[in-house]
């Protein structure tokens, strides 16, 4: 079940590498990687079929010695008592001159890509897309984020043509 999952949540993403009408999508100009790495809790999202009804989502990344991205993504689905999901891609920088240009891969040998398209100053929040803008995820340091950031975030979003009537918020729910 879990290979079933893995294989239709690729073949998802592999639909995101098609050009879309859209003009292409830009990434931040330069990230500092190991500022980048660590924990990102899910803001909001376009998600995939995989992550409807998550709570308390978080993306953590930790470079290896190899230069890849070892990521591992957390879930409750439901509820934060609901049952916790967990997976385990890899990331690739592709672009070592902005560090902005990644791949994921979920299940060998396939690899969906992954553009960092805004990233503030502080490493505080940063927005991850695809190029057809069919996926997007919102993320930041802290289970909450000030709204007037997250307005920005949005206009930011709507000018890089993404539908924003398909984002979600993701419930961050912590003691």
């Amino acid at each position: 079940m879990k290979l079933q999952k893995s294989i239709i949540l690729i073949l998802i993403l592999l639909t995101s590498c098609q050009d879309s009408m859209n003009e292409p999508l830009d990434t931040v100009p330069y990230v500092n990687i190991e500022k980048f790495m660590g924990d990102w809790y899910v803001i909001a999202n376009i998600p995939t079929f995989l992550e409807k009804g998550a709570t308390n989502a978080i993306e953590s990344y930790r470079l290896n010695d190899k230069g890849e991205v070892e990521t591992r993504f957390s879930y409750f689905k439901g509820s934060p008592k609901g049952v916790k999901k967990e997976y385990f891609p890899k990331g690739f920088i592709i672009n070592k001159e902005t560090n902005a240009e990644w791949k994921m891969q979920f299940l060998w040998p396939f690899k969906a890509p992954f553009l960092i398209i805004d990233l503030d100053s502080e490493y505080t929040f940063t927005v991850i897309g695809v190029p057809n803008r069919k996926y997007v995820w919102i993320m930041a340091r802290k289970p909450k984020i000030p709204e007037d950031t997250y307005l920005g975030i949005l206009s930011r979003l709507k000018q890089k043509g993404y539908d924003l009537t398909k984002l979600q918020m993701v419930p961050q729910i912590w003691n």
